[in-house]
């Protein structure tokens, strides 16, 4: 990094020319937006990728992905300016590393996904906290100097992490769905920006807007990617994950050829932003996390006694509840015994579903004895719908997660 650039002491700014020529960061055009939404998507889909279509597991998936994310990110530290393909490419595999971020902590270590959210919140918050506090603003117009980036990349991660936990939360626990949270997120992405071209503050209107892409990015993943048992269109991790890479590298080369997204007319006036009424732009924001808090945790009890009023006292164990899988696993290992592949990753494909539509019940009747179910599929399904699934891997997997379903099913 050049060190003749001129900053204001007063308001860390330098001139709209300089910002163009040092800033680490696009500006924010459509073409941002559409590839952010692509690399989450890629962040849902290659994450599966490799974890069941490879058969990586997660612990190898994100020790491989974190590996690589770091190695990327040493490049863009490194960088003097924006480059199109190093920042990019840092944005997938970062979305990659923070999704498997919460999908660790909450199927390898069984953290509750109402914790995770919390967590992640309360890490956002301090990060941002901290930025402002150490930079006196929160604006990706100003991102040229390594502490600024240090804080952005962090804010970047928590993001992903959080709008992980939070997608997962609604979507899968409470039963929503993949599509129906992902038609809310769109509503309330379009409510955001409808509040910004009235007066909400720009800066607060980008980040709501960056930690919402993470659940619509899933939502479409899913959508594309899961068989149309589960209510997908069945593309597959694989095909999925290929279309969205190639749009991105088809996006990133037109921006690095056209510069599209470094032809900013306005930096000083986004910059300026972070500076403007300070007092009415921390009410804004006070307003906004409390819309937001009373509203999610509004949904999640609604949610929750909806849940709760459909499982009467007889269901207050698991006992009983798991004659259904146990079955499909039965046939699945019928299948692999015969070598018959096709069949067992179809059979994979209904146990996955099944288990899905029954996670909001089972989850409220024990979630500890639901987690520790949940992870032995997890092996299951990673062990049939490997590219060139092992029998012996397969057996062992289904024998363990057999074991575990009778024995709660008792």
């Amino acid at each position: 990094m050049k060190k003749n650039v001129t900053v204001s002491e007063q308001t860390g700014m330098v001139q709209p020319s300089k910002l163009q020529l040092f800033s680490k960061v696009p500006e924010v055009t459509i073409f941002f937006w559409i590839i952010k939404v692509l690399c989450t998507t890629v962040g849902e889909t290659f994450a599966d990728f490799l974890n069941f279509n490879l058969g990586f597991g997660l612990t190898k998936t994100t020790v491989i992905m974190g590996v690589a994310f770091l190695i990327v990110l040493f490049f863009q530290f490194k960088a003097s300016k924006y480059v199109p393909g190093i920042y990019w490419v840092t944005v997938v595999l970062i979305s990659v590393f923070g999704t498997l971020v919460t999908d660790n902590l909450t199927d390898g270590i069984g953290v509750p996904l109402e914790l995770s959210t919390a967590v992640f919140s309360v890490l956002l918050g301090l990060t941002f906290l901290f930025w402002y506090l150490s930079e006196k603003t929160l604006s990706i117009h100003s991102i040229f100097t390594i502490k600024r980036e240090v804080f952005y990349w962090l804010t970047i991660l928590f993001t992903f992490a959080l709008g992980t936990a939070v997608g997962d939360l609604y979507s899968e626990q409470l039963g929503f769905g993949y599509l129906k949270t992902g038609i809310t997120v769109i509503i309330i992405i379009a409510c955001i920006f409808l509040a910004w071209k009235v007066k909400l503050d720009g800066v607060l209107a980008f980040w709501i807007a960056y930690i919402l892409t993470r659940p619509l990015g899933a939502s479409l993943g899913d959508y594309l990617s899961q068989s149309k048992v589960n209510g997908g269109l069945g593309l597959g991790t694989t095909i999925t994950s290929v279309i969205f890479l190639v749009a991105i590298l088809a996006i990133i080369v037109f921006l690095a050829v056209s510069k599209i997204d470094r032809k900013s007319k306005s930096e000083r006036t986004k910059t300026n932003q972070a500076n403007g009424n300070k007092q009415y732009i921390l009410t804004q924001t006070i307003l906004v996390l409390c819309i937001f808090l009373v509203a999610g945790v509004a949904g999640y009890i609604w949610r929750s006694q909806t849940i709760a009023s459909q499982t009467n006292s007889s269901q207050a164990t698991l006992s009983g509840q798991l004659t259904d899988f146990i079955k499909i696993e039965n046939n699945l290992q019928v299948n692999e015994n015969s070598h018959n592949f096709t069949s067992a990753k179809k059979g994979a494909d209904d146990l996955e579903h099944q288990w899905d539509t029954s996670e909001a019940k089972l989850r409220k009747i024990d979630d500890t004895t639901w987690t520790k179910i949940d992870g032995t599929i997890d092996i299951v399904l990673s062990a049939v719908r490997s590219s060139n699934p092992d029998a012996s891997r397969c057996k062992s997997a289904l024998n363990n997660s057999l074991s575990v379903l009778n024995e709660a099913n008792k």
